[in-house]
């Protein structure tokens, strides 16, 4: 089900007050529940020496939630400056960030090398001969190519931009080895929001068959293999969630098999985003307009802005109206924002309880990929984000962006500069 009971019960009794003392729109999250999915995370995969998720930091990138995941000993996956910057305030060093970038600039491998560095993660074997100081432990990023399927959020892997290919995969790891590199890892990233268990165990049997060929064609014992995030969540009610007991008990499984034939283990590394904070955390907005025409809209304070899965990925997320849990659906909406396009929906033809005018809607699921890809386009501004403690007090972690956020950046400078001819 989207969005936990429990949340609910903790959350629901309370929005009035939380949304008469900070206003609307806000993301509000989840503590207990960030943390119950964590702890549960490591004791699945316990019988995996040295298993470490690595938060997907451009899931959630609020410092208040990455501090939350370093106390629970995750380390962070991070692809930008910034990312990284927010990682290493919180204490991260070395490796505890694994930088993921695609289309690195040297600006950014400067970056990724200072304050003790971080497990650089190759997404480009052209990128072997960029790296300024190639340093000891290095990791590349695989694309089975036709090998897998993908899905329509992560592409079809041929498509995709990411990653080494299979030919080329030993040819990298022979150039990292002349450029110094003593230490290896491997990561690959082949599925987005997958509910089918089976998909991630074949992943680990794919990384633990190249990681058998590195051994044989290089005599490299690779450190770790990451086989990245894609754990999905259900969205829609009828979905059922990953089973993540009969996906770690297979896993766990073919790590045995593979150190009683290849008489050594890499450690498993993994980067969950979605599945970490994503149902712990959803959006309230209050209903301000209602308009009737060929269809029955309900106009709502927040817009794309706040949330643009739906407008971008044709994405479900399910909708509460407080108060009318238990009503009948028995009216049809498109509950839509203020921009200035007409995907600016968070739902599209959606039974809904009868909407009133100052309702709060709680659009579930906005935990992951909600705040973060947010925009000011239109002069539309990101909101507040909250944090529901575990002791049921709420913590202001983002303030909303406002107007003089929105002009800070813009300059006005008469003279302007003029290149020589």
């Amino acid at each position: 089900m989207p969005m936990s009971a429990d949340f609910k019960r903790r959350l629901f009794p309370h929005l009035p007050a939380i949304a008469a003392h900070y206003g609307t729109p806000f993301h509000i999250y989840d503590e207990q529940g960030i943390r119950q999915t964590g702890e549960e995370l490591k004791r699945v995969f316990a019988g995996i020496a040295g298993f470490r998720e690595y938060f997907a930091v451009k899931a959630l990138p609020n410092k208040r939630i990455l501090q939350l995941m370093k106390e629970m000993g995750f380390g962070f996956d991070c692809s930008s400056i910034p990312e990284l910057i927010m990682s290493r305030e919180l204490g991260a060093t070395t490796e505890d960030i694994m930088f993921t970038s695609n289309n690195t600039s040297q600006e950014e491998f400067a970056f990724a090398e200072a304050d003790g560095g971080c497990i650089l993660n190759l997404d480009d074997i052209s990128l072997i001969d960029k790296v300024p100081n190639f340093p000891e432990l290095i990791c590349f990023r695989y694309n089975p190519g036709p090998r897998r399927t993908g899905n329509i959020i992560i592409g079809n892997p041929v498509e995709a931009k990411y990653g080494i290919t299979h030919e080329q995969v030993v040819e990298a790891y022979r150039k990292a080895q002349q450029r110094g590199a003593k230490r290896f890892g491997l990561h690959t990233m082949v599925a987005s929001n997958e509910l089918d268990y089976t998909y991630m165990v074949e992943t680990a049997r794919m990384v633990l068959s190249l990681a058998q060929l590195l051994k044989q064609e290089l005599a490299i014992e690779l450190e770790f293999v990451n086989i990245g995030g894609g754990f999905g969540i259900p969205y829609r009610p009828e979905q059922q969630p990953l089973n993540m007991n009969a996906m770690a008990q297979e896993i766990t499984a073919q790590f045995d098999a593979f150190n009683a034939e290849q008489g050594f283990v890499p450690r498993m590394y993994m980067e969950s985003g979605r599945f970490m904070t994503g149902p712990h955390g959803c959006l309230v907005t209050q209903a301000i307009n209602f308009k009737h025409t060929y269809r029955d809209y309900v106009g709502v304070d927040a817009c794309m802005s706040s949330l643009m899965r739906p407008a971008l990925y044709d994405a479900y997320h399910h909708i509460d109206v407080l108060g009318k849990e238990e009503a009948p659906r028995d009216q049809v909406y498109d509950v839509v924002g203020s921009l200035c396009e007409n995907n600016d929906k968070f739902a599209v033809q959606r039974a809904l309880p009868k909407i009133d005018e100052g309702d709060l809607l709680v659009i579930h699921d906005s935990g992951a990929h909600g705040h973060a890809m947010g925009f000011q386009y239109n002069g539309r501004l990101r909101p507040q984000e909250l944090l529901l403690r575990c002791d049921g007090s709420v913590e202001l972690i983002r303030r909303a962006e406002t107007v003089a956020d929105y002009f800070a950046t813009q300059t006005f400078t008469p003279d302007g500069f003029r290149p020589q001819a």
